[in-house]
């Protein structure tokens, strides 16, 4: 049986990006195993999280609502593993043993560290540098063979089949070399059209905003540049609503916003009120499941619970088998 491992931060609400970029795949992936002998293991990710400054109250909060939204997407506690990366202590142990084999000068060309040094130039602390080697211990404490990723932790998964190579050398091999599995999915921009969705630039659609917040958003979204007047014609390969219709829309809808587009037949506004209407109408079964955990969050914490015992039944078994490579006196 192969196992795909992913991760993912506590940001609180899913917004649209994280929706289509991660969780819709995993929810696919999940759908699959019986057919594929496929483990799935999913990880909230929270001490990567604290790399970022959040109060300790935020954190907390921000891990409840991750996994209330995930489970309200179709992850099934039944069917995979989830759970908070915390929770089972053998991350950071893995990750130490991990560290004594990883060059410096490896983590020092990492880009999403640069990128993050700049975003936080006030909080440039060890663990954002060391934090490809904490994510290397993620992954390989469950054995996984798949990680889904997008184009941009390409260079992160490479690193951990590197530490993988090199832990081998060192003290013989009992990992397999995780492969990526690519997204398929398109990069997904923020309402701005310029750059990534994310929270801290305030472009993004969380999946619980109201109706009305969310065709609020959409109307102000921005569409193909050329497209200045109604009558102006436009090209659909560069607008981003027509992106996220392709989504959430049927084929006669996405053939229609096409066709408007490039002969001016319909205006933005006309194509984002569509968007919108097919939106919520996707979002509305979410909604509803997440209303009801919300109602009850003891089943939410007896899933993390009970996702974090079957978790640690992997990690102890990689653990032993660690530390006996290493030489640790037991």
């Amino acid at each position: 049986m192969q196992t795909v491992f992913s991760g993912i931060q506590p940001s609180g609400e899913l917004h649209l990006g994280n929706y289509l970029g991660a969780v819709r795949n995993w929810v696919a992936l999940q759908d699959l195993q019986e057919q594929d002998r496929t483990q799935c293991v999913f990880c909230i990710v929270d001490y990567h999280a604290i790399t970022q400054g959040l109060e300790p109250g935020e954190l907390s909060r921000r891990t409840v609502e991750m996994a209330t939204d995930l489970l309200a997407c179709g992850i099934d506690p039944a069917r995979s593993i989830l759970f908070v990366q915390s929770h089972v202590p053998e991350h950071t142990e893995l990750a130490w043993v991990l560290s004594a084999v990883t060059p410096m000068g490896d983590l020092g060309r990492m880009t999403q560290f640069k990128d993050k040094s700049d975003k936080q130039p006030e909080n440039i602390n060890v663990g954002l540098f060391s934090y490809p080697v904490l994510q290397a211990a993620d992954i390989i404490l469950y054995r996984a063979q798949v990680v889904p990723v997008g184009q941009d932790q390409l260079q992160h998964l490479e690193l951990a089949r590197e530490i993988v190579r090199r832990f081998h050398a060192r003290w013989g091999e009992i990992f397999p070399e995780p492969q990526a599995r690519l997204t398929s999915t398109p990069k997904i921009l923020g309402l701005d059209g310029n750059a990534k969705m994310s929270k801290s630039l305030g472009n993004t659609i969380t999946l619980g905003e109201p109706d009305e917040v969310i065709r609020r958003k959409l109307a102000t979204a921005a569409t193909d540049p050329a497209r200045v007047r109604r009558k102006d014609p436009g090209n659909p390969e560069l607008c981003n609503v027509n992106t996220l219709h392709t989504f959430f829309s049927d084929v006669d809808r996405v053939q229609w916003v096409r066709e408007g587009c490039t002969t001016a037949g319909i205006g933005c506004l006309e194509c984002k009120g569509a968007l919108a209407d097919n939106l919520i109408a996707h979002l509305a079964p979410i909604r509803a499941r997440k209303a009801e955990l919300e109602a009850r969050p003891a089943l939410v914490e007896e899933a993390l619970r009970e996702g974090a015992r079957r978790a640690r039944e992997l990690a102890r078994a990689t653990m032993l088998e660690v530390r006996a490579r290493v030489g640790l006196w037991s």
